[in-house]
C-alpha cells in the first residue's frame, strides 16, 4: 500500500518480480555461464542485478542497473591477472613480504573502487547514486578496527559494526544529496546479546544432544592418528554440522537486527528518512526453509528462494520523505543534470567484494 507521495507521507518499497520470470532469466544465466567456461557470467551478474533493480518500487519509481557485462569481465580479469602475479612472485620471500604489506593498501582501495562503481551504476528515478568514501576509513574499518576487537574478545564488535555502516551510508550520495547515519550503540548491543544468547543456546543443546565430552576430544585424538577411522570422522563432522547450525542463525539474526538500526537511523539530504522492521525471527525462517527446499530441489528452486527474501526485505522497508516526494526528485534531478555527462564514462570496475 502507498500513501499520497504529494504531501511527504510514507513510501514503500515494493517488489514486483516473481519467481517464474526470473527462473527463465536464471536458468539461461546458469547453461551460458557453463558453456562459455564462466566468461558470460559477467553478463549474468548484470542480467540478474537489472531485473532484481527494475522490480523494486518507490513511490512508483524503480530502480535500475547500469553496469555492461564488459566492465564486469575487465575486472576480474584483472583480479584473476593479479592473483596469478602474486603466485608467481610470491616464491620469492622478500617479494613475497612486501607484497603483502602492499595488500594493506591495496585490499582498502579495491573496497572504495568496487563500492564507488556500485554505487554510480546504480539508479532511482534517472538519478545515479554516488559513493565518496576514503581508501583511509576502508582501512581502518576493516583491518585496525576488527584487530582492536580481537584484543577485546570481540566484546566491542558493535563498535566495528557501527563504524563499517557509517563509512557505508556516510559515503554515498543520491544524485549530490548527501546520506548520513549515525545511532547510539545500544541497539547494536542488543542485536550482539540476541546472537550471542542464541549460540549459547545452541551450544548447551550440542551438550545435551551429543554428549560432548573426553570422547569426543578423543576423536579428534583418533583422526590425528588415523584419518580414516570413520567413527572419528562422523563424530567430527556431527559437531562441526551442528556448530555451523548454531552459528548461521546467529548471522542472520545479528545482521537483521543491524538492518533495522542502520535504516532507521539514516537520513537522506534535508530530512528524508527510512524505516525498516524486518523480524530476525522471520528472516531466520525463511533463509533456512530457503536452503532445505533449495537443496531438496538439488538447486532449481534457488530462483524462488532468492525472491522470496527479497519480496520479504522490500515489504518491510519504508522511505519516509519530509517534504512532497515529487518536489525533492525534481530538486535532485535539476542539481544533478550540470554534472550528468560525467556518469557518462564510470571509473572502477566491479570485483565482487562490496559488501
Amino acid at each position: 500500500m502507498q500513501e499520497d507521495h504529494a504531501q511527504g507521507t510514507l513510501a514503500e518499497f515494493e517488489f514486483r518480480g516473481s519467481a517464474s520470470e526470473y527462473f527463465g532469466i536464471w536458468i539461461v544465466n546458469l547453461l551460458l555461464s557453463l558453456v562459455t567456461f564462466g566468461i558470460y557470467s559477467a553478463w549474468a551478474k548484470v542480467r540478474t542485478k537489472k531485473y532484481f533493480y527494475q522490480n523494486t518500487y518507490v513511490a512508483g519509481r524503480s530502480f535500475d542497473y547500469h553496469a555492461t557485462g564488459g566492465q564486469i569481465l575487465i575486472g576480474r580479469l584483472i583480479v584473476i591477472a593479479g592473483i596469478v602475479a602474486y603466485t608467481i612472485l610470491a616464491a620469492v620471500p622478500l617479494v613475497n613480504l612486501i607484497m603483502l604489506l602492499g595488500l594493506v593498501f591495496l585490499i582498502p582501495y579495491l573496497l572504495v573502487r568496487s563500492l564507488r562503481f556500485q554505487a554510480r551504476v546504480s539508479s532511482w528515478s534517472n538519478v545515479r547514486f554516488d559513493f565518496q568514501g576514503t581508501w583511509g576509513s576502508a582501512a581502518g574499518n576493516y583491518f585496525l578496527y576488527p584487530i582492536i576487537a580481537a584484543l577485546t574478545l570481540y566484546t566491542t564488535w558493535p563498535f566495528v559494526t557501527r563504524s563499517i555502516q557509517r563509512f557505508h551510508v556516510n559515503g554515498h550520495t543520491f544524485g549530490t544529496t548527501p546520506m548520513s547515519f549515525d545511532s547510539p550503540i545500544a541497539p547494536f548491543y542488543k542485536a550482539f546479546l540476541c546472537s550471542a544468547l542464541w549460540v549459547i543456546a545452541g551450544l548447551i543443546a550440542i551438550l545435551m544432544i551429543m554428549g560432548v565430552n573426553a570422547s569426543t576430544f578423543e576423536a579428534f585424538k583418533t583422526f590425528e592418528n588415523d584419518p580414516k577411522n570413520v567413527a572419528a570422522i562422523l563424530t567430527i563432522l556431527s559437531l562441526y554440522g551442528f556448530l555451523i547450525l548454531v552459528l548461521v542463525p546467529a548471522v542472520i539474526i545479528y545482521h537483521a537486527m543491524v538492518r533495522n538500526t542502520v535504516y532507521n537511523y539514516t537520513v537522506l539530504g534535508d530530512g528524508h528518512r527510512f524505516h525498516s522492521d524486518v523480524s530476525a525471527l522471520r528472516l531466520l525462517w525463511i533463509s533456512v526453509s530457503n536452503a532445505v527446499i533449495v537443496g531438496l530441489t538439488l538447486g532449481l528452486m534457488l530462483p524462488w528462494a532468492h525472491v522470496r527474501r527479497v519480496r520479504y526485505l522490500a515489504n518491510h522497508t519504508i522511505f519516509l520523505p519530509a517534504g512532497p516526494l515529487d518536489e525533492f526528485v525534481g530538486t535532485v534531478s535539476a542539481n544533478v543534470s550540470a554534472i550528468g555527462d560525467a556518469y557518462g564514462d564510470i571509473e572502477g570496475f566491479d570485483i565482487g567484494i562490496a559488501v
